[in-house]
């Protein structure tokens, strides 16, 4: 069965030619991890191919995507990418352009939970800067292009995901990591539960990935399985899709575990599994 992995982050050397804007790196990393480690991480695994999501790294310059473009031309039939961008930007429009032009990349990332920065690390749970006027021109060109924004919310903001799915119909919306249940949500109740009118938004989708990290009991994640079963009752197994978020979970669970849980998971049908490994995907991007 194809399996996609659709978050994984990757990154080169600190040097002069591409310079770490800042060291956001996974816990206890000091160094790089390079497509080419990724590429044999993949084979060893049996994953077919993976989205490499930028990371802040890099910053939110023009130079910011360099890397995951680097990436996904050296290996085309396995890579794809997320770019990152000034969305404040005045050139934001030639920005996202520069972003979706390129073959293999199929939208960018708005970290929606973090405090707006260059290399956003702070946590805001109930910022709503996404909601910000000034990004209008974000979203009329995200339209243009067909381009999809990758949203990384916490469970307080899904509401305003929502309003964002109501006001722009034409462009596609992906929530990372479950909007990264914690220690203040559960399944069944608000804030969390906002999930189930978002699904009312056909042009909102999302990916299981990242359980690891919020996961108490580890692999293979039990805890978490009542939000998985959920999502796949309000969305239905068509727009979700799976996702490690691999190496930032290095610390918590090998690259394995980020992913094969699925198949203890006795409640996700044959068919649920095919479109969380792979069918979601191919169909969404057309890939």
């Amino acid at each position: 069965m194809r399996l996609i992995d659709t978050h994984v982050h990757a990154w080169g050397a600190d040097s002069e030619q591409r310079p770490w804007y800042e060291p956001v790196l996974p816990p206890g990393w000091s160094g790089e991890y390079t497509h080419e480690d990724l590429i044999v991480d993949m084979n060893r695994v049996g994953i077919d191919e993976s989205v490499i999501v930028t990371t802040p790294l890099y910053g939110r310059g023009r130079g910011a995507n360099d890397y995951t473009l680097e990436s996904i031309a050296a290996h085309p039939d396995r890579l794809h990418g997320v770019g990152l961008v000034d969305f404040f930007a005045d050139d934001v429009r030639d920005r996202l352009r520069a972003v979706l032009d390129h073959d293999g990349m199929l939208g960018v990332r708005m970290h929606a939970a973090l405090e707006y920065d260059d290399a956003p690390t702070e946590l805001d749970r109930t910022g709503d800067w996404i909601l910000d006027d000034a990004l209008a021109p974000v979203w009329e060109e995200m339209a243009t292009l067909d381009g999809c924004v990758f949203v990384f919310p916490k469970a307080q903001q899904l509401g305003l995901v929502g309003r964002l799915a109501a006001a722009h119909p034409d462009v596609a919306f992906v929530v990372d990591h479950m909007a990264w249940p914690d220690g203040t949500t559960t399944p069944d109740s608000e804030p969390w539960s906002d999930f189930r009118d978002l699904a009312t938004f056909d042009n909102v989708y999302v990916k299981v990935s990242s359980l690891p990290r919020s996961s108490i009991e580890g692999w293979p994640y039990r805890d978490l399985w009542g939000y998985v079963r959920n999502l796949v009752e309000w969305f239905g197994a068509d727009r979700l899709m799976l996702g490690s978020d691999y190496p930032w979970m290095d610390d918590w669970a090998t690259y394995d575990q980020c992913l094969d849980w699925v198949a203890e998971a006795r409640f996700l049908s044959p068919r649920d599994q095919r479109y969380l490994r792979a069918r979601t995907f191919t169909e969404l991007f057309d890939a």
